[in-house]
């Protein structure tokens, strides 16, 4: 089965320590795109960042190893994959011996990209390479300090979004309010958002309004932000559009999903304070 339900999520779980690929578990995309209206042919390029802090194994010698690890998942693969299967798999190195970082990128470039159907990019930052990475906030205005006030949190409420339609513009808004729930679990999922478009100007007070009502909605990351996207496609019309939300880590992971309307736009992959 490749529903959630039948994940390890919220299930009690034995923890494996020798490598075991079969501990990724995969979900169709197909499902939640549907529900927004979203075929074949995707309104969107983009990808999804996942870093690992918690990655470690053994090498020939049996001496442990550290790295953390940056995967880029194609926007265009059919699967997601499920965060607590990715943190059991990762786990499943912690005892397993290898003959150096190339072996260990190999398994997870072929194992990743056999669950996600596409190919997913692997990068390693070696222990000796930890001081090199910083804490960058999303670039943009902030909009959270509004003075508005809000009593409607779920399900997202698209009537929300306005735009004008007289001057267009070109901005990038940032807001800190985004929450949303794990689908299985009820867990809270807590994100920036960063919004880029250029077009008729975006209504801030409604687009503020319209990012805390997803606080009571039940999505995985990579769908909370595809309907982002199309919303904001649909409501206000920007020529060009891309949004970026940086969730939180949990289990040692976190999930940071793009989606734009640009091929060519490419996400930094800078950790934010609250990660």
């Amino acid at each position: 089965m490749s529903t959630a339900e039948h994940s390890q999520l919220g299930k009690t779980t034995a923890y494996v320590e020798q490598y075991d690929p079969s501990q990724l578990f995969p979900i169709p995309r197909a499902g939640k795109r549907e529900e927004l209206g979203i075929g074949t042919a995707l309104p969107f390029h983009g990808v999804d960042i996942w870093n690992a802090y918690e990655l470690s194994w053994l090498d020939a010698k049996g001496k442990p190893r550290v790295a953390l690890a940056e995967f880029r998942v194609p926007a265009t693969s059919p699967n997601i994959i499920e965060s607590k299967s990715f943190k059991l798999y990762l786990n499943s190195f912690t005892q397993t011996r290898l003959n150096g970082d190339d072996e260990l990128r190999a398994r997870l470039v072929a194992d990743l990209s056999a669950a996600a159907g596409a190919t997913v990019q692997v990068q390693l930052i070696a222990a000796r390479d930890f001081a090199g990475q910083r804490v960058e906030e999303l670039v943009g205005e902030l909009i959270d300090d509004l003075d508005v006030s809000i009593d409607d949190y779920g399900p997202p409420r698209t009537e929300f979004l306005t735009a004008g339609r007289t001057t267009d513009v070109e901005e990038i808004l940032v807001s800190h309010l985004l929450k949303s729930n794990c689908p299985v679990t009820g867990q809270p999922d807590w994100a920036s958002v960063q919004i880029r478009y250029a077009g008729p100007r975006i209504d801030r007070e409604g687009l503020l309004r319209y990012l805390v009502s997803f606080r009571r909605h039940n999505d995985f990351h990579e769908q909370c932000v595809e309907r982002l996207f199309v919303d904001l496609t649909h409501a206000c019309a920007p020529q060009r559009l891309s949004v970026y939300a940086r969730y939180t880590r949990r289990g040692g992971l976190d999930i940071n999903p793009f989606r734009s309307s640009e091929a060519s736009e490419q996400p930094v992959n800078s950790r934010g304070a609250r990660q």
